[in-house]
C-alpha cells in the first residue's frame, strides 16, 4: 500500500508536509489520483466508521477512540523506511504555528490554525475551501483541530464559540456560544464526536472560572448537557474546597463499551497562591469518566491533589485492552505532566500502577489510592522553591502512543528544574506567582506499561520535547526533536533509522493509505 506520513512544520509561516514512501515510481502520491468529489466521496462518516475507522483515513484527533496513535499499516518498515522522501508541502501563509492533528476523510485532508479551517485535496494538497473566522478576543495559543461528522465539520474557536460548516464548501450552518469569553473561557480542543454528541471542553486560567464539559446536537447546535469539575466559589454545595478551574485543554478518548468518555482536566486557580483553597480541589488535575448521554461523572482519580505547580493533568487518556499481572482488564494509561505514569482500571477508576517516569521531587510518596502526596514543603514559597518537574512539566500536551505489540507507552518526556516563587498579592490571571524554569532535558521514553519502568530512552536534544508520537506495526515510532529533524526509530529499542531536518515539529504525525495501492 502506498502509505503517507503526515506531519506539520513551522518556520517563517506555518506548514503542512507530507512525506511519501515511494518503493517504485508507481507510486507518487499523485498517480491515478481520485478527484474530491469522485466514489469515495459518497461514504458517509457515521457513527458507525467512527467505531471502526478505513484505513485510508484518520477521522478524528487521535486517530480512533482509544487515543493509543498507533497504526496498523505496515508497508513502511525498518528496511525501507530510508526510502521516505517529501510528497507535497502546503504552505498556510501565516506566522501561527500548526497545532492542529488533521483529520482525513474521502481523500480530503481538514487542517486549522487559530480562526482558520482549510480543507486540501489529500493527493495534491490543492484548497479545496478555506474558512476564515472573524477576529475575535479569544486566545490565540494555539488549536488542535476539527471534528467531522456526516457533511458537517465542526470547530471550536479562540473565543469559546462551536462552529458548523459544511464539509462540501466551508459555509456557516450554525455558530453558538461554549462559554463567555468576557469571563475569561477560551476553547482550543478538537470536538470529539460520540454518535449524537459533540463533545467540546472549555479552556482558561482566570479565577472564578469552573472548568466544563458540553455537549451539544450536532444537526441543531442545542445544548445537551453541562459537566463541571469545580464549581463557583459561591455555589453553596461547592465540591473544591473553594477552588475554580479544572478546565478541559485536549480532546478526550472514548469506551464504547462502557460508554464511557474520558477527559484530562487541567489546573485550580488561583494556581500558585492556594491558602484560600483548602484540601485536594476535586476535579482539577484529574481524570473524569462521564457518560456522554448524560453528562453525569461516573468516577474521578486525581493525579494531583491540590496542585500548586500549573501541572494540569489534560493529557491523553490512553485506552488499552490488554493483561496486567497476568488478569485480563480495560486499563486507562496517562503519562501526568507532574512526572507520573498512571495505569487505571478504566471501568472503575482504580489505580494498578502508579510511578514516576521523569525527574519528581515534590511529592512525599503514593497514596492508598494511587495518587501522589504532595509534600507541603515543595509548595512555591516567597524566597523560592526548587521543583521538579517545572512548570512545562514532564510532558505535555503532545500525544504519546501505546504499541499493543511491544507493550510501550511512548512519550516525549522531559526532566526538567524550575523555581516556583508565591505572591499572594498578585493575583491577575489566577496566577498569585512566579516560576523560573532553570534545567531541561528532553527524551523519547518509551515504558513498559506492566512496571513503569522505561526499556529505552532517546536523547531529543535541547530542553524540550519537540513533537507527539505515532507508532506503527511494523516496528516504526515517528516523532520529532528539539533540533528540527523528524525521526523514525526502532519501537523495539529506539534506534534512528530515518530522519529528515524539516523545522519545527509540530503535534503528533498521522499515517493513512491512498487509493489501496499495493507493492
Amino acid at each position: 500500500m502506498n502509505k503517507n506520513l503526515l506531519r506539520m512544520k513551522f518556520v517563517r509561516h506555518s506548514f503542512l508536509i507530507i512525506a511519501s514512501a515511494v518503493f517504485l515510481p508507481l507510486f507518487q502520491v499523485t498517480a491515478h489520483a481520485q478527484s474530491a468529489d469522485g466514489p469515495a466521496a459518497d461514504r458517509a462518516l457515521d457513527a458507525a466508521t467512527l467505531l471502526k475507522p478505513p484505513a485510508d483515513s484518520w477521522p478524528m484527533y487521535h486517530g480512533n477512540y482509544s487515543g493509543q496513535h498507533h497504526s496498523n499499516l505496515a508497508q513502511i518498515t525498518p528496511t525501507n523506511v530510508y526510502q521516505l522522501t517529501l510528497a507535497w508541502a502546503f504552505e498556510t501563509g501565516q506566522t501561527a504555528e500548526i497545532k492542529s492533528t488533521p483529520i482525513l476523510f474521502n481523500g480530503i485532508l481538514y487542517v486549522t490554525t487559530p480562526d482558520n479551517v482549510w480543507a486540501l485535496d489529500a493527493r495534491s494538497a490543492n484548497p479545496i475551501w478555506h474558512y476564515t473566522y472573524p477576529p475575535n478576543p479569544g486566545l490565540h495559543i494555539g488549536h488542535r483541530g476539527v471534528a467531522v461528522y456526516k457533511d458537517s465539520v465542526y470547530f471550536a474557536t479562540p473565543d469559546a464559540h462551536l462552529i458548523c460548516l459544511d464539509a462540501r464548501n466551508g459555509a456557516v450552518k450554525w455558530n453558538v456560544v461554549v462559554a463567555d469569553v468576557k469571563k475569561g473561557y477560551w476553547t482550543t480542543l478538537a470536538p470529539l464526536i460520540v454518535r449524537d454528541h459533540v463533545i467540546v471542553g472549555t479552556s482558561g486560567d482566570f479565577d472564578n472560572l469552573p472548568g466544563m464539559l458540553k455537549s451539544f446536537d450536532p444537526e441543531t447546535g442545542d445544548e445537551q448537557w453541562t459537566f463541571y469539575s469545580t464549581l463557583p466559589r459561591e455555589a453553596p454545595d461547592a465540591f473544591s474546597g473553594g477552588a475554580t478551574g479544572g478546565n478541559m485543554w485536549i480532546t478526550g478518548t472514548y469506551d464504547p463499551q462502557l460508554n464511557l468518555v474520558y477527559v484530562g482536566t487541567g489546573n485550580p486557580t488561583p494556581v500558585l497562591a492556594a491558602q484560600n483553597r483548602p484540601g485536594d480541589n476535586p476535579w482539577t488535575c484529574s481524570i473524569v469518566a462521564i457518560n456522554p448521554d448524560t453528562g453525569k461523572l461516573a468516577w474521578g482519580f486525581q493525579a494531583s491533589p491540590h496542585d500548586t505547580h500549573d501541572w494540569d493533568a489534560v493529557e491523553v487518556p490512553v485506552l488499552v485492552d490488554g493483561k496486567f499481572k497476568g488478569a485480563a482488564r480495560k486499563m486507562l494509561m496517562q503519562a501526568s505532566r507532574n512526572g507520573y505514569f498512571f495505569v487505571l482500571d478504566r471501568a472503575t477508576g482504580k489505580s494498578l500502577l502508579t510511578t514516576t517516569f521523569a525527574a519528581v521531587n515534590w511529592s512525599a510518596g503514593v497514596d492508598k489510592e494511587g495518587r501522589p502526596i504532595p509534600n507541603p514543603a515543595k509548595d512555591p514559597a516567597r524566597d523560592g522553591r526548587l521543583i521538579a518537574p517545572d512548570e512545562g512539566g514532564a510532558t505535555n500536551y503532545r500525544s504519546p502512543s501505546f504499541d499493543p505489540r511491544t507493550g510501550l507507552f511512548l512519550v516525549s518526556a522531559r526532566d526538567s528544574y524550575g523555581v516556583y516563587f508565591s505572591k499572594p498579592e498578585d493575583g491577575e490571571y489566577g496566577w498569585a506567582g512566579a516560576d523560573y524554569g532553570v534545567f531541561g532535558k528532553a527524551m523519547l521514553k518509551a515504558i513498559d506499561y506492566q512496571t513503569g519502568t522505561a526499556r529505552w530512552t532517546h536523547d531529543l536534544g535541547g530542553g524540550w520535547g519537540s513533537a507527539g508520537v505515532l507508532s506503527t506495526d511494523s516496528g516504526l515510532t515517528f516523532t520529532g526533536d528539539s533540533a528540527g529533524n523528524v525521526l523514525a526509530l526502532r519501537t523495539s529499542d529506539g534506534t534512528t533509522l530515518w530522519h529528515s531536518r524539516i523545522g519545527h515539529v509540530g503535534n503528533a504525525p498521522i499515517t493513512y493509505e491512498l487509493d489501496g495501492r499495493s507493492t
